[in-house]
């Protein structure tokens, strides 16, 4: 219910007179205004102002954005507002290739396996309906519409059970990803949070593990890097000199607070010296053999706090998984900017190697937020790019499942009115083509967020930030819970 205050105004307000300081406070002199300008922002940053105008109006801190701009708090990514294209899709888009037509309903086409050469599917199936009362279903475009057949199996044999979502800054920090892995967890067992890479430049954000360190170099996928390198996380580290790594458990989740393996993957050329501790105790060095291949250092027992040490300016890291031997292990592996499309450059050979070690049951694909603008309607090129970022990412991890994930609904302003943006309906049919393209599962996210212009509830109710585009940690949870319901119904 709206409550109205009384107005305020100069008349109002009375000031006493300071000679003394040299301030005379004088009905209309500046420094009155001044003072009752901030008193009134101050004010209005305490109402509901999201939550009265139904989104159309943003809540605001002025003591925290003025602390956030002069840097007092941290630990937190900025997003910014703008349209940032992913500059390897604006390069496919700029070699001009052709617009590829879907068939109709039982045409058949050609799709091929890349690397590979062998033929897969050749029918189109139709679009599935996906929402089923309050549930937005999995849609299943499979081959014989197996579904997670081999995420269910895998379920069933009583080992550890990996999934990775693998996505852009929608999932950064954790976001999403923590809640679906609880919610996993909490239903088939596990511990740990899984993935997490060598470095943060944002300590303190993720909520479900405290990570810090330094003297690591990052190498991403969207550079000019070694693709013998490129792994499903598409980022290695390099050590500068001496590089640390340090990660804690923490108490917002059920399972994060501790673990019972810690494994530390990398390659190393030449014989090195690696240093690893546990909770409190004193580093302990570990001397490693060169090799080209893969290794994987690992320290078994039950514990809250895992870190490693090096100097060597060789050895190439991959990251660390924090997990357990039995349940559901989900990896968070996030990639700001990214269309997807760089995942083409995942080394194949790398990922077998990495497999003895890591492998999944499923892996999860949400893209989208960093290939889509107010203006274009035309998704086509990324359709086809993604179809092969799906054949290659089968290519690399045969033995997993698949589910691209729809974009989340996101909101652009139409005079003073935060609505849908125009074009988020044409991604989504255009990504929902290339899991039908390339035969595996697909999730309408924005569905599940309640559709067309779902982001005026969301922002209004905190679950998105005010950029209209991701979410906020409450979001992430609301989301996370759509998606556990939709594959614990396709797990029946």
């Amino acid at each position: 219910m709206l409550r109205w205050y009384p107005e305020i105004s100069i008349e109002n307000i009375k000031f006493p007179h300071y000679p003394k300081h040299g301030i005379a406070m004088k009905k209309g002199s500046p420094v009155i205004i001044i003072i009752v300008a901030v008193a009134i922002v101050a004010i209005m940053s305490l109402l509901p102002l999201s939550e009265w105008s139904g989104g159309q109006i943003k809540n605001f801190s002025l003591v925290s954005d003025i602390l956030k701009e002069v840097g007092i708090i941290e630990g937190a990514p900025s997003y910014e507002t703008t349209e940032d294209i992913d500059p390897a899709l604006i390069q496919a888009q700029a070699e001009g290739e052709p617009v590829d037509i879907l068939p109709e309903k039982g045409e058949p086409i050609d799709t091929i396996i890349p690397e590979k050469g062998e033929p897969i599917d050749t029918i189109i199936s139709p679009v599935k309906p996906s929402r089923v009362g309050e549930l937005v279903k999995i849609e299943d475009y499979t081959t014989l519409g197996v579904g997670l057949a081999n995420f269910k199996a895998a379920l069933g044999e009583g080992g550890l059970v990996r999934v990775a979502v693998v996505g852009d800054s929608y999932i950064e920090g954790d976001i999403f990803t923590q809640d679906l892995r609880s919610l996993l967890q909490g239903e088939y067992g596990g511990e740990g949070v899984g993935y997490v890479n060598m470095h943060t430049n944002f300590p303190g954000f993720r909520r479900s593990v405290k990570q810090s360190g330094d003297g690591w170099k990052t190498f991403t996928a969207n550079k000019k890097i070694d693709r013998k390198y490129i792994d499903i996380a598409e980022q290695y580290s390099i050590p500068t000199g001496t590089a640390k790594s340090l990660y804690e458990g923490t108490s917002a989740f059920p399972q994060t607070k501790s673990w019972s393996r810690s494994r530390f993957l990398f390659i190393s050329p030449e014989d090195v010296t690696i240093s690893v501790k546990t909770d409190d105790s004193e580093w302990e060095e570990r001397n490693i053999s060169g090799s080209p291949s893969v290794q994987c250092l690992e320290v078994g027992g039950p514990v809250s706090k895992f870190g490693i040490k090096t100097s060597a300016t060789s050895l190439i890291g991959f990251g660390v998984w924090l997990d357990g031997a039995s349940g559901i292990s989900v990896d968070c592996m996030s990639s700001r900017g990214f269309s997807g499309i760089t995942l083409t450059k995942v080394n194949p050979d790398l990922s077998r190697e990495m497999a003895e070690y890591i492998d999944y049951d499923l892996i999860i694909l949400e893209f989208g937020i960093n290939a889509m603008s107010a203006k274009q309607k035309d998704y086509s090129i990324y359709c086809s790019r993604m179809v092969d970022v799906i054949n290659h990412v089968r290519v690399c991890y045969p033995e997993a499942d698949i589910l691209l994930m729809g974009v989340g609904d996101r909101g652009e302003k139409v005079g003073s009115q935060v609505k849908s943006m125009s074009t988020a309906s044409f991604m989504i049919s255009a990504q929902r083509d290339a899991a039908r393209r390339a035969h595996c599962l697909f999730w309408d996210t924005r569905e599940a967020m309640g559709g067309e212009n779902a982001v005026v509830e969301w922002s209004g109710a905190g679950f998105i930030n005010k950029d209209y585009i991701h979410l906020t940690h409450k979001g992430g949870a609301r989301l996370a819970k759509e998606l556990f319901n939709a594959i614990q119904s396709d797990l029946k």
